[in-house]
């Protein structure tokens, strides 16, 4: 993005939820090099987390680790409140963390379904109904979805659709919602995107890779661009809905 952009958005403050590596981690970078304030949130990997706070910092931006397992609802929302307490202001929300439990149905487990509908599903409601009440007007929020939910993916995927599908009925009506305070709410839907979870050269990679039309992985830099176009001023006019970014899978 360019300069100007990133003296139009400084000084506001974000919150990615995930944002420890992938993605989200690429996602809190793009947000502080256009000059906002980040809090990213991780589970396990604190260290992880500390580096991409160093690097929000070497932008000259502030940046905050925050633990947090979006499994536990209370911890889920509260990151919210803490982010926005340790920025001092909230202006835009990233949904990114999430986790994908994959096998046929009949394989998978009360425990294992619980889980990924509460990281999936119940975190990213809690953390938007939090954001709501924190959040300035003219605030954003985005969430990232799969590619997976808008066509049909490999056998062993049916329980991470189902969850990401959600964010697609959560998004449409909340943008409508908050629409009166100038709030968008949009929904990314990635396609395969070479990641430590998903790698280029894994042994899944070659079949993701040739329904592609560009015939290729995306990078987690070329999803962050989009998050953070979203969460632009520039993207005002831009609210409930899914912009999916595939590399022509659905082409």
């Amino acid at each position: 993005m360019s300069s100007t952009l990133s003296t139009s958005v400084s000084p506001r403050a974000a919150l990615v939820t995930g944002g420890s590596r992938g993605i989200g981690a690429a996602t809190a970078l793009r947000l502080a090099q256009d000059g906002v304030d980040v809090a990213v949130t991780y589970v396990q990997d604190e260290a992880a987390a500390r580096a991409v706070v160093a690097k929000i910092e070497a932008f000259g931006r502030r940046g905050v680790a925050l633990r947090c397992d979006a499994a536990d609802a209370g911890a889920a929302a509260g990151a919210v409140d803490r982010a926005a307490d340790a920025l001092g202001r909230l202006d835009v929300l990233v949904n990114n963390a999430g986790i994908g439990v994959l096998g046929p149905i009949s394989t998978l487990a009360g425990p294992e379904v619980d889980r990924v509908l509460a990281v999936n599903v119940r975190a990213v409601f809690l953390a938007c109904r939090a954001a709501a009440e924190r959040m300035a007007d003219g605030g954003r929020i985005v969430s990232v979805g799969t590619a997976l939910s808008r066509y049909a993916g490999g056998p062993g995927g049916t329980l991470y659709a189902l969850s990401k599908s959600a964010l697609a009925g959560l998004t449409k009506p909340l943008a409508r919602e908050l629409g009166p305070r100038g709030i968008t709410v949009n929904l990314v839907q990635p396609g395969p995107v070479d990641t430590d979870l998903n790698p280029a050269d894994g042994p899944f990679a070659e079949g993701q890779r040739a329904a592609t039309a560009l015939g290729r992985f995306g990078t987690v830099d070329e999803v962050a661009s989009l998050v953070a176009y979203l969460a632009s001023p520039d993207a005002a006019f831009i609210t409930g809905t899914e912009v999916v970014v595939d590399g022509g899978h659905a082409a």
